[in-house]
């Protein structure tokens, strides 16, 4: 209406007054309602051509969009195991800061894993003891057969001496089994420091290894039975957290509620304008919003990113070829925008709908002095009619009430 008006006061207007005071023809006579067609019929153009170029120009190089809002994240609270609720620390809806435990799963068969592997770390520490004690019996064993071995050999040696002085003192048999006597205590021997040494593998090598691996099965339970307490990861507010003591909860069927962060869509709005303000809409812009939540408060903005991709253009393999036909709505051009000022979303519940305009300012080209006089003058335009978007948008903000709480359909 704004277009039309100013377009009909540089056409239509000086046409009229053309038609009064140059040709003398006055409204109600020669210009009727009936005549008014013929008689401003090159302002009635000029003001219909006006009227659409402005249009043009105005949502091309200022766009506007009412897809936009404050979006927000969600977090489901969910263990990491499924289990039985076994006791609750928050409420319905409270606010929460980053580790409030919030909930513990029964814990029965964890607790039980975690004492079995603390006992296994105990038997392995008692083996180990009981290793050290044998490695000092080993030693006396050792001891003990060396002893029987040089007596073997002391009394082999001397009945092989007899033997060799006179044959028939010692009979052969006897050094024979003098023989296999000290081979015998050799074995014994022998026998015994193979024992050591493999008490001296299972000190320093097996029991160690043995007690490692039984202290990280004992973490490892720890470690699960710590998850059956669930904590806050971040700062914020609970809410459907409806949890009662008894209740089942999966981590794949059934949150036990949604944790909302506590500044989540209290920075930023994003807006998704037409595809065809790729080619305007840069980061830096000035922007405004209107917010629903938020009536007669006009929010100063800045675009901040701009999304370089359209999202109705993803697609994800599948066994089928994508047609282009059935992508029948056009995607978006998504833009982020943040406040101009600080707390400048404050007030603005995240979820919220807004109307965004976005401004192109050509302050820097018309800063330039080889700029030429006719680009000088179609830039001063493009600015100057950001003007009448702004204003639109202030009326909006006026009538934004009226339309939601009277002309809706939700009533």
């Amino acid at each position: 209406m704004l277009e039309l008006l100013l377009a009909a006061t540089l056409t239509v207007l000086p046409d009229y007054l053309y038609r009064r005071y140059r040709q003398g023809k006055r409204l109600g006579r020669e210009i009727t309602i009936f005549s008014a067609w013929y008689e401003l019929r090159w302002g009635i153009t000029g003001c219909l051509m006006l009227t659409i170029a402005m249009l043009t120009t105005i949502f091309y190089f200022h766009p506007s969009t009412s897809s936009a809002a404050s979006f927000f994240r969600t977090i489901p609270v969910l263990p990491e195991a499924s289990g039985r609720v076994a006791e609750v620390y928050v409420g319905l809806r409270e606010e929460v800061e980053v580790g409030t435990p919030l909930f513990r799963l029964d814990s029965t068969s964890q607790e039980a894993a975690v004492e079995s592997a603390r006992r296994r770390v105990v038997e392995v520490e008692a083996a180990t003891l009981v290793a050290e004690s044998e490695f000092a019996t080993i030693g006396a064993r050792i001891a003990e057969a060396r002893s029987a071995y040089m007596q073997a050999l002391e009394e082999f040696e001397t009945r092989s001496t007899l033997r060799e002085r006179n044959p028939d003192l010692v009979p052969l048999r006897e050094i024979e089994r003098l023989q296999n006597a000290l081979d015998g205590s050799q074995a014994t021997v022998d026998a015994a420091m193979a024992s050591r040494a493999t008490l001296e593998t299972q000190i320093a090598s097996l029991l160690p290894a043995q007690k490692s691996t039984a202290e990280a099965a004992l973490r490892q339970a720890e470690a699960e039975l710590a998850k059956t307490i669930v904590y806050a990861g971040v700062e914020g507010r609970l809410e459907q957290f409806t949890l009662r003591v008894g209740d089942i909860v999966n981590p794949f069927m059934r949150p036990a509620g949604i944790l909302i962060p506590r500044a989540s869509g209290r920075t930023a709005i994003e807006a998704g304008f037409n595809q065809i303000e790729a080619q305007v809409i840069r980061p830096g812009m000035i922007a405004e919003a209107l917010c629903i939540s938020r009536p007669f408060t006009v929010i100063p903005l800045v675009v901040t990113e701009v999304q370089d991709v359209i999202a109705t253009g993803q697609i994800r393999p599948s066994d089928q070829l994508v047609d282009l036909a059935d992508v029948a709505r056009p995607g978006t051009l998504t833009v982020y925008l943040e406040p101009l000022f600080a707390g400048g979303l404050e007030g603005v519940p995240p979820g919220s709908n807004c109307i965004v305009n976005a401004y192109t300012s050509n302050h820097e080209a018309l800063a330039d002095p080889s700029i030429g006089a006719f680009r000088r003058l179609a830039l001063h335009a493009v600015d100057a009619v950001g003007i009448v978007h702004a204003a639109i948008l202030r009326v909006q903000a006026i009538f934004m009430p009226i339309r939601a709480l009277v002309l809706s359909n939700s009533h």
